[in-house]
C-alpha cells in the first residue's frame, strides 16, 4: 500500500492556495470545537502514527491552533513506564481516552505495543496476533461508546526523514529534537514499514487516513479536512439553558 502512494501528494499543487485554505479550515474547526465541548455529547479521538520526524507534533501545532485548551488534551506514548508494565498493554491507553466533549490526540498509540515488540522480536508472533484483537475490540468499545475515531499515518519518504533528522543536528533550533535512537530505527526501516502494512490490513474497521506528508503544508490539508468532516457530520448545537426561569 504505502510503495503505491506519493509521499508528497502529487505535482503541480498550488501552495499558496492550500496554505490559504488551511486557515479557513483550522478557523472551522476552531469554531466546531468550541460547540463541542459546550455540548458534551460526543468525543473524538485523533490517532497520529509515523516513523520519527514524520511532523507528529506540527501537526498538533497547526491544526489546533486556534482552539480552547480546556476542550484538547495531547498524549503522547513513550517506553512504557515500570506501573504500564505492570498492567495489560491498553490500560495506559484506555484511561486517558476522551470523556465526552473533548478532543484527545494520541502523539503515537496503543500501535506502539505492536510496531516496537514486533521489530525487536520482544514476543512472540502469537502474542503480537492477539494483541492486534486486543485492539480491535478496544477500538470497537469506544465507538459504541459514542468516540468518533481519527486515525492517521504520516506516510514520509526515507529521503525526507533523512532530512528532517539531519536538520536537528546542524539547526541549534532543534537540537532538542535529537534522540540518537531515531537513527538506530531508521536503520530497520523496512522491518517497520512492512509492520505497518500489517496493522493497516488488520486494524481496519476504524479507517485509516494515509497521509502524504513530505510537505506539512499539504499534511495539514488532509487531516483538517477529515477532522471538519467529522465535527460537521456530529450535526453540533449550543445547548439551551437548563431552567425555564429567563425564558421567555
Amino acid at each position: 500500500m504505502l510503495n503505491s502512494i506519493d509521499p508528497r501528494g502529487g505535482k503541480d499543487l498550488d501552495k499558496k492556495a492550500i496554505k490559504d485554505e488551511n486557515e479557513q479550515l483550522i478557523e472551522e474547526i476552531a469554531a466546531l470545537q468550541k460547540i463541542l465541548f459546550a455540548e458534551e455529547k460526543h468525543s473524538i479521538l485523533i490517532i497520529l502514527q509515523g516513523v520519527d520526524a514524520s511532523g507528529k507534533d506540527g501537526t498538533v501545532r497547526n491544526i489546533f491552533s486556534g482552539i480552547n485548551p480546556l476542550g484538547c488534551q495531547v498524549h503522547s506514548f513513550k517506553k512504557p513506564t515500570e506501573e504500564e508494565f505492570a498492567h495489560d498493554f491498553l490500560w495506559r491507553v484506555h484511561k486517558i481516552a476522551p470523556k465526552n466533549g473533548m478532543i484527545h490526540i494520541f502523539n503515537r498509540s496503543h500501535y506502539e505495543d505492536i510496531l516496537v515488540p514486533t521489530v525487536e522480536g520482544y514476543y512472540t508472533k502469537e502474542r503480537i496476533d492477539r494483541r492486534y484483537d486486543h485492539i480491535n475490540n478496544f477500538e470497537r468499545l469506544l465507538t459504541d461508546g459514542g468516540t468518533k475515531i481519527l486515525k492517521f499515518y504520516l506516510h514520509i519518504s526515507k529521503e525526507e526523514q533523512l532530512e528532517r533528522l539531519t536538520e536537528r543536528i546542524e539547526n541549534p533550533v532543534k537540537h532538542w529534537k535529537h534522540n540518537d535512537g531515531d537513527w538506530e530505527s531508521r536503520k530497520k526501516w523496512d522491518n517497520y514499514m512492512r509492520v505497518y502494512e500489517n496493522i493497516f490490513a488488520k486494524c481496519n474497521e476504524v479507517p485509516w487516513h494515509i497521509v502524504p506528508a513530505d510537505r506539512n503544508w499539504l499534511k495539514v490539508n488532509h487531516i483538517a479536512k477529515v477532522l471538519l468532516k467529522t465535527l460537521q457530520d456530529l450535526n453540533l448545537e449550543w445547548p439551551e439553558l437548563e431552567t425555564d426561569k429567563f425564558k421567555k
